[in-house]
């Protein structure tokens, strides 16, 4: 099956957005991926309400908002209000990680979970049969253009056995560093949906790349 394509925002021409969401709706992208950065979970700031609820307004496609801030149960009622369709939220940000998952699926939104490099994928044992999406982060977070992290591909394999063993119906996404170069290689190792960001939108032909994307896994 061909994964899920999630172009990231985070990389797009913020003085021309509207020009790139609608490139991604004519395109065989699945979703929009949404980057929500606060500067203190990670050491950046991203974009806010009033984007997301602008990119709503304009696209065709699901939003996928992966949410890198510290009490992200705060506003789980709000990007539900916004139009976003999947909402990810950290592990390392959770105190009460099941809680805030029960939440987002009381809001009628799926719900995943994001492990950042380091975090060990036996933490999810728990949890597997609860969220609808595992987000693998295979970079760092924070900031677009980093380098695909090599040991994510055995990351992802671990994740797929622990779905696979408590026939969990998660899906799994990789983000960070997915390129035309490393995509089959991710496919191949278990992950049903990626987001790509500079390997889309510093690319000649954004909506070829896309397309190029999904042949290639």
């Amino acid at each position: 099956m061909k994964p899920l394509i999630a172009p990231s925002l985070l990389s797009a021409d913020f003085g021309h957005l509207e020009k790139d969401v609608q490139m991604l709706n004519r395109s065989q992208a699945d979703w929009i991926h949404l980057d929500i950065m606060d500067g203190v979970f990670v050491p950046n700031i991203s974009f806010g309400m009033p984007v997301i609820k602008a990119v709503r307004q304009l696209s065709e496609k699901p939003l996928d908002t992966h949410l890198m801030i510290v009490q992200p149960e705060r506003y789980i009622h709000t990007f539900k209000e916004l139009g976003c369709d999947l909402l990810t939220v950290h592990w390392e940000a959770c105190t009460h990680l099941h809680r805030t998952i029960t939440q987002i699926k009381e809001e009628d939104m799926l719900a995943g979970v994001a492990l950042n490099p380091h975090t060990p994928i036996s933490g999810l044992e728990d949890i597997i049969n609860e969220v609808n999406l595992v987000l693998i982060m295979s970079v760092n977070p924070g900031f677009g253009g980093q380098k695909f992290i090599e040991r994510s591909l055995h990351r992802i394999s671990e994740l797929r056995e622990m779905i696979e063993r408590n026939h969990s119906e998660a899906l799994i996404e990789v983000d960070g560093g997915v390129n035309p170069d490393n995509i089959a290689a991710i496919v191949k190792a278990g992950a049903d949906a990626v987001v790509a960001g500079n390997a889309v939108f510093k690319s000649d032909d954004p909506e070829l790349t896309i397309q190029n994307l999904k042949k290639l896994s």
